[in-house]
Parts: C-alpha cells; sequence; structure tokens
C-alpha cells in the first residue's frame, strides 16, 4: 500500500469515529429530554389546571355581582317578584313529584 492509500483509510476511520462520537453523544442527550419530558408536560398541565380554575373563579364571582345586581334591580319590580314566586313553586312541585315518582320505583 502506498502512503495515500493509508492517509485515505485513516481519514476514514476518524471521520467515522467522529460521526460514532458525535451519534452516540445526540442519542443521549435525546434519552435525558425524553425522560424529563414527562416532567416538564406535567408542570405545564398543572399552571394550565391552575389558571383554569383561576378563571373559572373569576367569571363565577363575575356573575355572581350580575346576579346580584340583576337581582337587587328585579325586586324593585312587582310583576318580576310574582313570576320568581310562580317559578319557585313550580321548581317546589316538581322536587316533589321527582321524590314521589323515586319512592314508587
Amino acid at each position: 500500500m502506498t502512503n495515500s492509500d493509508y492517509l485515505l483509510k485513516a481519514a476514514i476511520k476518524k471521520v467515522s469515529e467522529k460521526l460514532n462520537e458525535i451519534v452516540v453523544e445526540k442519542f443521549e442527550e435525546a434519552t435525558s429530554i425524553a425522560q424529563e419530558a414527562p416532567e416538564i408536560i406535567k408542570k405545564e398541565l398543572d399552571t394550565l389546571k391552575g389558571a383554569i380554575i383561576e378563571e373559572a373563579a373569576r367569571m363565577e364571582n363575575e356573575m355572581g355581582q350580575k346576579r346580584n345586581t340583576n337581582n337587587s334591580e328585579s325586586y324593585k319590580d312587582p310583576n318580576l317578584n310574582e313570576v320568581l314566586k310562580e317559578i319557585q313553586e313550580i321548581q317546589e312541585k316538581i322536587e316533589k313529584f321527582n321524590m314521589k315518582m323515586n319512592n314508587t320505583i
């Protein structure tokens, strides 16, 4: 073999070794990321869950304030008060009917 043959074989060998080293290193990085991913996703979901709960509470408070405002205004209208009483009576009758039906079943 000539010197150029040795140089070519040595170059191929060293390039192959370097490529293998890079592939192994990148594989280890990917494995590490894959192991950390579930924890990262869990943290993000917990954060999202907290934000959703906060938003729901805010919306509930907002609706409660609107209901209180609407109720205080509605009590000024005697016709509306009468309708509200009728609705409440109907709801009570429905509850009694449901209880009777459940007892007969």
